[in-house]
């Protein structure tokens, strides 16, 4: 069989990402479109953006992933795949709607989607299945056929995602000074979730304390630390930590946060640390602010020396791995056996997300899942 026809059946990958702001006059908005149904005051939501005036009103997320769109491609076409690659996001243009139109207007009949999220959790996964599900139905109420969407798997134990990850942590050691590098340690940092939400991720028979969520955050810490002992013969020191907190102070987060978890290791006299945002597949702004700022200027306070180590972003080596997804799942909707690329002791994900997986306080209608009303 050519390689080309490899990706049947589908027609197109879509990127599915969560937007950002990309000038001042966005931010609000934006900060709308990401609260809607929440109640939240605009002058509260000039507050929450600080951040984001910071850098004058634009998120870099929107930029990382054209860059990711054209890696893509690049890498498509280097291996003879002839199939389009689209992008649209949740909460900012390219609307998601907008880019389903588009591929619908196109004649694309069976998607496949790639998620730039790489765990299991209602935010990281759901939400995104819930507004692809919305997005169908608005199209079908234009009298417009929806396509069939089909995410792909969560990628998080990927070496194409490790081993990116695992350079960058090495690169942050290595720019430590000498003296302090051997007793550095290594934080690994995602976004903090609620714990209600972190307890039923991923599907309902593995729901307890901290769920898929903060199982697969751990093996990849695990993976991670193993990789960097068998380079450098230390074994570091390291902790799962969170960052990003938004929500009400009532309701339980994942904890300790990354500035909170600095104060304690430099009380303790550890001499440097490596911060490694293993939860966020791009140097988006909750990297940019929570780590590069808030958490730098943490360390800078407290005489500590950190380093952050860089995301996977764009690596040729997550493009092929993106690649190898959607050829693996491909296979798989043909019928045929297919070997799944994954490290660690928690193995390759679900191709479908059963009922119950990371379900919402609220349910929603979810494509892309066992239960989704666009078989």
């Amino acid at each position: 069989m050519p390689e080309q026809s490899a990706t049947s059946p589908y027609d197109a990958l879509l990127l599915l990402s969560f937007g950002g702001p990309e000038g001042p006059d966005d931010v609000v908005p934006f900060l709308e479109n990401v609260t809607r149904g929440r109640g939240i005051p605009k002058e509260r939501l000039k507050e929450v953006g600080r951040h984001y005036f910071l850098f004058g009103g634009v998120s870099p997320i929107n930029e990382q992933n054209r860059v990711l769109l054209d890696a893509l491609r690049k890498d498509f076409a280097g291996h003879g795949l002839d199939l389009p690659v689209y992008w649209g996001n949740r909460n900012w243009a390219p609307y998601l709607t907008d880019t389903l139109r588009e591929m619908a207007a196109d004649g694309r009949r069976r998607i496949a989607v790639l998620a730039t999220s790489a765990y299991a959790s209602y935010s990281g996964c759901r939400q995104y299945r819930e507004d692809l599900a919305a997005a169908l139905a608005t199209l079908a109420g234009e009298g417009i056929e929806p396509p069939r969407v089909d995410k792909l798997r969560h990628y998080f134990n990927h070496p194409g995602f490790l081993e990116p990850v695992i350079d960058g942590v090495l690169a942050s050691l290595a720019d430590l000074p000498e003296d302090v590098r051997a007793g550095a340690h290594l934080a690994f940092t995602t976004h903090s979730v609620p714990t209600a939400s972190a307890d039923t991720s991923g599907p309902a028979e593995g729901h307890g304390e901290g769920g898929a969520y903060v199982a697969q955050h751990l093996d990849v810490a695990r993976l991670v630390v193993a990789a960097v002992q068998a380079e450098t013969g230390i074994a570091y020191p390291w902790r799962l930590v969170y960052q990003s907190r938004s929500g009400a102070p009532h309701i339980p987060w994942l904890e300790p946060d990354i500035c909170d978890h600095l104060e304690t290791l430099s009380a303790e006299g550890v001499p440097a640390v490596v911060m490694a945002p293993i939860g966020f597949v791009s140097d988006h702004m909750e990297v940019l602010y929570d780590l590069d700022t808030e958490a730098t200027a943490k360390a800078a306070e407290l005489g500590l020396p950190v380093r952050r180590s860089a995301t996977v972003g764009a690596d040729p080596r997550f493009a092929a791995a993106v690649r190898d997804l959607l050829l693996e799942r491909a296979a798989t909707e043909r019928g045929r056996a297919v070997e799944r690329c994954a490290l660690g002791a928690l193995g390759p994900s679900h191709d479908l997300c059963p009922a119950g997986c990371c379900p919402a306080r609220a349910p929603k209608p979810a494509a892309a899942g066992a239960d989704s009303p666009y078989a």
